[in-house]
């Protein structure tokens, strides 16, 4: 088995060690040292930087990003139906889903220290399944340095568009780890069929569901109680969550507090882009009752909004800003919510720079988590699964 070194490295800022990697491993953690290394181990410097665990983005869009093409002006109307509306009426002629495009996409994850994603991955009748496809191809060309969980995403809706169901259905035997819904009050209208829909493929599959819900107050928690009403009658504890989800964090007090202890009791989690305009989510009491929360990108220069660079560290910068997180505890927490936290969202049992943990490691010129939180510097490395795969913030494969 090939063996590495990653010398004279600063896990979470703590004291320097040399991180010592077997295949896609990490195989142990030893005091730092300049004594040679055994012949054939490749031995790589990492100059007293701070490591962290490889970035974890738990809501991304790979399938759907104009990444690297000329621009494309916006267009649409800015609501979700307009939206929805215009990417289908564009995207054959950016040649949208594409394996070219989500790899670009991908290679700029890497760049800046993403590891593994989850990506929903648009399910309709007018792609199929292509989009699915073009994914694991591109994910397969990088040979397998960013690890991706499939959402099969129902972007259009499910029960307004014969079919899309029957296509779940077909994505999740298929292997897909979970199926997505979509605001069933605002865009199908019949929450108790797309509800009902979801979590009978789900049932029947094994897989989870995870669900974008845009609506606010007391909308957003009627969708919220119709959830755990299934969870509780089909069983799936563990298996379901909410993307977005903004009206948690408008709800007043016990309102609140009432369905946070249902989300924790039920294993129900939270994934965010920390949108600036957003309610900031209770996330301090979420942490508490054991709710997970998971950092995403969303979608990168899509049809959709033209911003995004695949960074999530930025994304960690804005949920820091818009919880206010002043205390280095607090950003260190923020910088778990992007890293060892969301495991859960990749179906790792740990994810972490420890023993037995995949060998995925970020390096950064920064004086501790809080400083690189702020900063955001650049990648100085990135090693994922036992390999050195940028430098500098250039892709090496």
């Amino acid at each position: 088995m090939e063996q590495m070194i990653i010398r004279n490295v600063r896990p979470w800022g703590a004291d320097p060690v040399d991180v010592v990697l077997e295949g896609e491993g990490i195989a142990a953690l030893v005091p730092a040292t300049t004594a040679p290394a055994a012949p054939g181990v490749e031995v790589v410097d990492g100059g007293g930087r701070l490591a962290l665990p490889g970035f974890v983005n738990a809501h991304a869009h790979a399938d759907k990003s104009w990444w690297g093409m000329d621009w494309v002006s916006y267009g649409g109307e800015a609501t979700t139906q307009g939206r929805i509306a215009h990417e289908r009426a564009v995207r054959g002629q950016l040649g949208i889903p594409s394996v070219d495009a989500t790899e670009r996409v991908l290679r700029e994850f890497l760049r800046h220290g993403t590891t593994a994603i989850r990506s929903h991955v648009d399910v309709d009748l007018g792609v199929g399944l292509d989009g699915i496809a073009a994914l694991h191809e591109a994910a397969a060309r990088l040979d397998g340095a960013v690890e991706v969980e499939v959402v099969a995403f129902p972007q259009d809706g499910v029960i307004r568009r014969d079919g899309v169901l029957d296509l779940l259905d077909r994505a999740a035997a298929e292997g897909a780890a979970s199926i997505g819904g979509l605001d069933p009050c605002l865009i199908d209208r019949d929450p108790v069929a797309q509800l009902d829909g979801l979590f009978s493929v789900a049932e029947r599959h094994g897989c989870g569901i995870d669900i974008h819900l845009h609506a606010g107050g007391d909308l957003g928690a009627f969708e919220y109680d119709l959830i755990i009403d299934r969870v509780r009658r089909t069983g799936l504890v563990g298996k379901v969550n909410i993307a977005h989800g903004f009206a948690l964090g408008q709800l007043a007090g016990g309102r609140q507090e009432q369905l946070l202890a249902e989300f924790s009791e039920l294993g129900i989690s939270w994934s965010t882009v920390a949108p600036i305009r957003s309610a900031p989510l209770p996330w301090v009491a979420m942490r508490e009752l054991g709710i997970g929360i998971g950092l995403g990108t969303d979608g990168v220069r899509d049809l959709w909004s033209p911003y995004g660079d695949g960074d999530l560290m930025r994304v960690a910068l804005d949920f820091a800003r818009l919880h206010g997180v002043r205390y280095d505890e607090d950003f260190v927490e923020v910088a778990r919510l992007a890293t060892s936290s969301a495991a859960r969202y990749v179906h790792r049992e740990v994810h972490d720079i420890v023993p037995g943990a995949r060998a995925d490691l970020v390096l950064l010129d920064a004086q501790n988590v809080p400083d690189a939180i702020v900063r955001a510097p650049r990648r100085a490395l990135v090693v994922a699964g036992g390999r050195l795969v940028a430098r500098d913030g250039e892709v090496l494969l």
